[in-house]
C-alpha cells in the first residue's frame, strides 16, 4: 500500500471510530425505576451439539425437553412457570458437516421446527427463542444463522438473522454459504424489549448499540463461544441484562452493572469432545429471576451498601450490592411502590443521576468534551 494511500486508510479508520464512539455516546440511559416491579423468570441451558447428528425429530424431541427442565426447575424455585427460555445457537441443526452449502443440513419453519416449538411454548406458557440455520428459500438454497422467537401463544413473534457470520479466510465463504442478516431486531415481549445477538455478533458493536437505542431491556445471547468479558462489558455499556446460552464451558446471566447474577459451567477438555461425550455433568440448566424495573445506585454513606432501604422496607426492596465496584442494583417487591420513589424518599440518587450532575460541572468549568 502507498503511503498516501495508507495515511488515507488511517484518516479513515480513526473517523470511523470516532463516528461510532460519538454514536455511542448519544444512546440515553433509559431507567425503568420508575415503573412497577417487572419480574421475569429466565432460563438457559449449557449445552454442545457436536457429534454425530441424530435427526430433526430425535433433536426437536432433546430441546423441548430442555425448556422442560427449565419449566420444572422454575416451579421448583420459584413456584411459577418461566418467561423466557434460550437456546444455544443454531440448536436445532448443530454445526453440520465442514464442508459443503450449509443448505444441506438446514430447515425451514413450517413443519417439524414449527411445530414443535409452538406447541412447548403453549404447553409451558412462555417465550422461546430457538436458534436455527434456518432455510428461507430452498431454490436459491439461502439460509440464515437465525433465531426464531416464539411467544406464549405459539405463535413467532419474530425472527432475527445473525449479521455478523463468521467469515472463512480459506474458502471466502460466511459460514458455509449463509447469508448475513440485515436487521438488529427488538421484539416486545408482554415482560418487555427483547433484543437478540448470536455468537460472533459479540465482537462488533454496532448491534449491540442499535439494540440499546431501540430500548431492548434484556438481549438473548445464544452462542458456541463462552465469553464472559465482552458480555458483561455489553449489559454494563448499555444498560441490559444479557443471557447467555453456548455449547460449552459457562452459561450465564448478566446484570446492568456487569457482574454475573448466576451461571452454569461444565470445564470440558478437548479430549471429551472428540470422544463424542456431549452430555455435561450435573445440571447444565440455569433459571434465574430478574427484575427489569430497577435501579442502580452507587456508593454513598447513606447508602450504607444497601441496608438503608432494607432498614427501612423490609423486604419490600430487593438489591445486590457489590463492595467492589461501589454500586449496586436495586428492585421494588411491592407494586404499589417503586424502586425509584423508595430511593426518592431516602434521597438517595441513581447512578445516572450522579453522571448528569457531574457532566454539568464539568461542562461550566470547561473540561475539555463537555
Amino acid at each position: 500500500m502507498k503511503k498516501s494511500n495508507l495515511a488515507q486508510f488511517v484518516v479513515t479508520c480513526a473517523g470511523l471510530v470516532l463516528a461510532v464512539s460519538a454514536r455511542a455516546a448519544d444512546i440515553p440511559f433509559r431507567s425503568t425505576s420508575d415503573q412497577p416491579p417487572r419480574k421475569i423468570i429466565v432460563g438457559t441451558v449449557l449445552q454442545p451439539f457436536w457429534g454425530k447428528y441424530p435427526g430433526l425429530k430425535e433433536r426437536l424431541e432433546q430441546l423441548t425437553g430442555i425448556v422442560d427442565r427449565m419449566q420444572a426447575q422454575s416451579e421448583q424455585e420459584y413456584a411459577q412457570g418461566l418467561d423466557l427460555a434460550v437456546l444455544p445457537e443454531v440448536a436445532v441443526t448443530g454445526q453440520g458437516e465442514d464442508v459443503g452449502n450449509v443448505s444441506e443440513w438446514s430447515y425451514p419453519l413450517n413443519g417439524l421446527l414449527q411445530d414443535a416449538f409452538a406447541d412447548e411454548a403453549r404447553k409451558c406458557h412462555c417465550y422461546i427463542v430457538a436458534p436455527t440455520y434456518l432455510l428461507e428459500d430452498r431454490a436459491t438454497q439461502r439460509c440464515s444463522n437465525a433465531a426464531i422467537l416464539f411467544d406464549r401463544t405459539g405463535s413467532v413473534a419474530g425472527i432475527y438473522r445473525k449479521v455478523q457470520l463468521v467469515v472463512n479466510s480459506r474458502t471466502g465463504s460466511m459460514e458455509h454459504g449463509a447469508t448475513p442478516g440485515s436487521e438488529e431486531n427488538v421484539f416486545q415481549c408482554d415482560f418487555g424489549k427483547l433484543g437478540i445477538q448470536i455468537c460472533y455478533d459479540m465482537d462488533f458493536d454496532y448491534g449491540w448499540a442499535e439494540l440499546a437505542r431501540k430500548g431492548a431491556e434484556i438481549v438473548a445471547w445464544p452462542s458456541q463461544s463462552p465469553q464472559t468479558s465482552q458480555p458483561a462489558f455489553r449489559a454494563k455499556r448499555y444498560h441490559y441484562y444479557v443471557v447467555s446460552s453456548t455449547w460449552h464451558n459457562n452459561a450465564s446471566i448478566f446484570e446492568p452493572t456487569g457482574k454475573i447474577v448466576s451461571q452454569v459451567t461444565w470445564d470440558m477438555s478437548d479430549d471429551v469432545v472428540k470422544k463424542g461425550n456431549i452430555n455435561p455433568p450435573g445440571n447444565n440448566i440455569l433459571v434465574q429471576e430478574l427484575d427489569l424495573s430497577y435501579a442502580i445506585v452507587p456508593y454513598s454513606r447513606a447508602l450504607k451498601r444497601g441496608t438503608a432501604l432494607t432498614q427501612a422496607y423490609g423486604d419490600r426492596v430487593g438489591y445486590r450490592y457489590y463492595q467492589d465496584e461501589e454500586c449496586g442494583i436495586f428492585w421494588s417487591n411491592d407494586p404499589r411502590t417503586t424502586i425509584h420513589k423508595m430511593l426518592d424518599k431516602l434521597g438517595l440518587d441513581e447512578i445516572q443521576d450522579e453522571y448528569r450532575r457531574a457532566a454539568e460541572f464539568y461542562h461550566k468549568a470547561g473540561v475539555t468534551g463537555y
